[in-house]
């Protein structure tokens, strides 16, 4: 599954917004020219994560924009659920109620669809993924890059960790 632009650039404005969290308040011209993006577009991605209340807004000539709270209390998820809306690997596996998987063929017949398991699965994967990172570690990663553990007790080296 790809995403589209709005969830790439718009994580990038949370992480400059994130590495400069506690200065005060942030011009988004200053964020478009430093990510090399589109200052229309990034208007219209922060309106977004505003009504979200991902991040605040001051008016004036200082004004800008913020994290609504601290790097490490934002999810992934929260960002790109403000973006995109729900998140599923197939549109017919979207229950829009619930946000459940559901499938269309089970409608048709008494059966289970073959490849609701692996939706499920995908889904659930690309759901933790994104509920287990912050922008906390986006941050962190975008400051220090991948820091490499040493090795385990086990003998074997862990995964890279961010």
């Amino acid at each position: 599954m790809m995403f589209s632009t709005r969830s790439e650039y718009g994580v990038r404005v949370m992480i400059q917004l994130g590495r400069r969290h506690g200065t005060g308040p942030v011009s988004l011209a200053e964020v478009a020219e430093s990510e090399q993006l589109p200052l229309a577009y990034l208007e219209q991605l922060v309106a977004r994560l505003r009504k979200a209340e991902l991040v605040t807004s001051t008016r004036g000539a200082h004004g800008g924009y913020e994290l609504a709270r601290a790097p490490e209390a934002i999810t992934m998820a929260a960002v790109v659920q403000a973006l995109e809306g729900t998140l599923a690997p197939m549109q017919c596996l979207t229950d829009p109620i619930t946000s459940r998987v559901l499938c269309n063929h089970e409608l048709d017949a008494d059966e289970n669809c073959a490849t609701k398991l692996l939706w499920t699965r995908v889904q659930a994967g690309m759901s933790r993924a994104l509920e287990q990172t912050t922008l906390a570690e986006l941050v962190s990663f975008a400051e220090h890059g991948i820091k490499r553990p040493d090795k385990s007790p086990r003998g074997r080296t862990p995964a890279l960790t961010i």
